[in-house]
């Protein structure tokens, strides 16, 4: 018998959360390295086959070629719907009409939209099948907890098993027992918001368009989904979002439509609806010893831009070519200058994100009438000129800045 305690696996790196960071950086480094790299990834909710998350995410294009890269796309492409166009509206939800201030349309290249919705369960169900396709070991288990020596970091299981790796990635969410266990504080703040979220199908079709309605409480936005569906993200203040998500269908339709309107025809309720507490939060340090957080165990923002998601899988990008490329070279892939290289490169990107969405957040969640036409006049402006335009496409497309390969589509 094994002694308690004592690792019965030894392999190259843990990964804790199997959510899309998680398993697309697993897949990312054991694609890249082969079966030389061993990797285990640990999450009670692998037990959940197939996913049962009702989501979706807005997918940028680079992150896009993230998971072409890895072979994921290919498996999720019939059932993501590409966003065409976006337009975006400035008044109070009373106002009788609301005025088009912005529209972004076009490609990031000839082919490529700046954007796809996903649906959730999908992209997990595609990535937990690639990488059991190429040898990960998933374990449907939680990291209990972990120690660290020079050479190595000794995790323990929630089910008991242990395992010796060079490296441990807590990518276990916005509430990460991995990050608390190291000690490592975040900063921030809850901005007593919520963000409602549902699936609506609707009468007419969407032809791809997204619309972000800026509305005082908070951004609403429709995005669209394949066949006559879009994706809801309402944004409020968390008490009366928990008023809205607990009315009859009936009432929270007729609350729905105010916002929504009557461009797509009659609207019904397609799937649950939940509301989520939104913040901003970081890190105080992305790495400890041997150990490197990523996602939203890395930090939180708010979704008025989308992008989440998208700043998670460039941590997975960065990490993982910092990691194959110590690999490769016969270096310690847990040591200190893999680490803060990691950190170094995803360090001032976060922190121009997470203050870029606040000062949105801020600049068009209030009742200010000075507020609303000073933005409202800058928004005119940009939409009056087309390379600004294009500048902002490319950004939020994520492929502005230090692009790690993978997030250019290229093999680390």
């Amino acid at each position: 018998m094994t002694e308690p305690g004592k690792p019965t696996k030894r392999v190259n790196m843990v990964v804790g959360g199997a959510g899309f960071a998680g398993l697309a950086l697993a897949i990312a480094l054991r694609q890249a390295l082969g079966d030389r790299f061993t990797v285990t990834v640990a999450d009670p909710a692998l037990a959940q086959t197939p996913s049962k998350d009702p989501r979706s995410t807005a997918i940028a294009a680079a992150a896009r070629r993230l998971f072409e890269a890895i072979d994921v796309w290919d498996a999720v492409a019939p059932t993501a719907q590409p966003i065409l166009d976006m337009v975006v509206t400035d008044s109070k939800l009373d106002d009788a009409v609301r005025p088009t201030f912005l529209t972004f349309g076009g490609e990031v290249e000839e082919g490529e939209p700046f954007a796809h919705m996903v649906e959730n369960r999908y992209l997990i169900d595609a990535l937990v099948a690639r990488a059991r396709d190429i040898g990960v070991d998933l374990r449907t288990t939680a990291v209990r907890h972990y120690e660290t020596t020079a050479k190595a970091v000794s995790v323990t299981f929630a089910d008991g098993g242990v395992i010796e790796a060079r490296l441990l990635v807590g990518a276990d969410g916005a509430r990460s027992a991995i990050r608390e266990q190291a000690g490592i504080a975040t900063h921030g703040w809850s901005y007593n918001q919520s963000g409602i979220v549902t699936t609506i199908e609707h009468e007419r079709p969407h032809h791809g368009c997204a619309e972000e309605h800026f509305l005082p409480a908070g951004p609403f936005a429709i995005l669209p989904l394949t066949g006559n569906r879009v994706s809801i993200v309402w944004t409020e203040r968390t008490r009366d979002a928990e008023r809205l998500v607990a009315l009859p269908d009936d009432e929270f339709l007729a609350e729905l439509e105010k916002r929504f309107g009557l461009h797509l025809g009659e609207l019904k309720l397609a799937g649950p609806r939940r509301a989520y507490p939104l913040g901003l939060y970081n890190a105080r340090s992305f790495i400890a010893e041997r150990l490197a957080l990523i996602g939203d165990a890395a930090h939180v923002i708010h979704p008025i831009a989308g992008q989440g998601l998208n700043m998670g899988l460039r941590d997975v990008a960065a990490l993982a070519e910092s990691v194959a490329d110590a690999a490769r070279l016969g270096l310690d892939i847990g040591g200190p200058q893999v680490l803060e290289r990691y950190q170094r490169w995803r360090r001032f990107d976060t922190m121009t994100m997470s203050v870029a969405t606040d000062g949105l957040n801020r600049l068009f969640s209030n009742h200010s009438d000075a507020l609303r036409l000073i933005r409202d006049i800058g928004l005119g402006l940009v939409e009056r000129m087309p390379a600004l335009k294009h500048t902002f496409i490319r950004e939020a497309a994520g492929v502005t800045g230090d692009v790690p390969k993978l997030m250019k589509g290229e093999m680390v």
